[in-house]
């Protein structure tokens, strides 16, 4: 049987691409599918702002007329700059279990990093640390939340043979939400507030939030996870799409901001009700009754996914990042959430995993970045 790699060159061929995944998941009950239009804003070289300074191919394996895989290569110029790496990056990577795809998909990303004068390949990564990124590799049996990839577990093998090695892993967790906060975890966090000026900005209506925020806030990302892996800073452009495509669907019940004594911004915390089932059901398709679900899910949550939590540095060691959670937790405890799930984690922000010490939690999946040399 004949295989072949075939570009991805029209509009009705990355659509293709997009929902390629569909078919080998159908019908899988830890599979979530991104949000079809999220996928054409991304990938689209007239919609991303990112392609300011990325270029990407993506490509599609055929076997005998029939799609048996799909893989993007990346090359993330600012990565390049900042980190050192002449790396390309592999992203929306899925394949039939057959070693010969996963093998002729890898090889076409390798080829087009030769082209370019890179030296390696990793993934899989997206154009930002705000895209999916990161291969599963424990936690096959749980759900997937809307902001991480899926993939059964041959993936991970099959990278391997071809010589893919761990670069790092992120973890993450379930955290029960407590069924009440203690007197005395209110004390302190009183004392803490009091000796640090911080407090927590109350809001209701999202455009004055967005209108005083917004901007802050994406500064406040680029500053807080400068020294992650992978990070690059966000442009302008980069930074507008995000506020309009994203920022209207925070929830004061979940999105906690923490301001100083002159009302500037010093830290934030963004969780979302979990859309899991309602993209399963709806196949990652707002139409016909997609965006019905994804508002029901939006009302009453059982499970909230916690996607970002940033502090400046100079208030990390004060401890004012329980203030947040203590508010995420109350809110969670009053619209009688269950647990929560948190964003991937690296392994090495031993910061970031401190949140969790005082909560019932479970680490209960992991991820990876796989790199080869070229």
């Amino acid at each position: 049987m004949s295989l072949e790699i075939k570009r991805v060159e029209t509009d009705r061929e990355l659509r293709t691409f997009i929902r390629f995944p569909l078919h080998i998941y159908s019908g899988d009950p830890y599979y979530v599918p991104s949000l079809d239009l999220d996928d054409l804003a991304t990938l689209r070289k007239d919609k991303n702002p990112a392609f300011e300074y990325c270029e990407a191919e993506y490509w599609l394996a055929y076997r005998d007329g029939r799609i048996v895989g799909r893989i993007a290569g990346i090359y993330n110029k600012r990565y390049v700059e900042k980190w050192g790496n002449k790396y390309v990056r592999f992203g929306w990577i899925d394949f039939i279990d057959d070693f010969e795809v996963a093998e002729a998909l890898i090889r076409t990303v390798e080829e087009w990093a030769r082209s370019k004068g890179m030296e390696g390949v990793h993934g899989p990564l997206g154009f930002t640390d705000l895209d999916r990124e990161g291969m599963l590799v424990e936690g096959f049996d749980q759900v997937a939340t809307l902001a991480t990839i899926y993939n059964r577990p041959y993936y991970p093998q099959y990278l391997e043979r071809l010589g893919y090695a761990k670069d790092i892993d992120w973890i993450e967790f379930k955290v029960k939400v407590p069924d009440s906060i203690p007197e005395k975890v209110l004390r302190v966090q009183d004392l803490i507030a009091k000796r640090s000026g911080v407090h927590l900005y109350q809001w209701k209506k999202k455009k004055d939030l967005i209108g005083k925020y917004a901007a802050t806030m994406f500064e406040l990302i680029d500053e807080a996870y400068a020294h992650l892996y992978g990070t690059t800073l966000l442009t302008k452009r980069q930074v507008q799409n995000y506020i309009d495509t994203y920022l209207g669907f925070v929830d004061p019940r979940f999105v906690k901001f923490l301001v100083d004594e002159k009302d500037e911004l010093i830290g934030f915390g963004v969780s979302m009700p979990s859309l899991s089932r309602a993209l399963q059901r709806s196949k990652g398709r707002l139409l016909p009754f997609g965006w019905l679900r994804l508002l029901l899910a939006l009302r009453h949550p059982k499970v909230i996914d916690m996607y970002l939590v940033a502090v400046k540095p100079e208030y990390q060691a004060r401890g004012v990042v329980a203030l947040i959670m203590t508010a995420l937790n109350q809110s969670a405890i009053e619209e009688g959430v269950q647990y929560a799930e948190t964003n991937p984690e690296l392994e090495t922000n031993v910061e970031v995993q401190g949140i969790w010490k005082g909560y019932e939690r479970t680490q209960h999946k992991r991820r990876r970045i796989y790199l080869k040399k070229l």
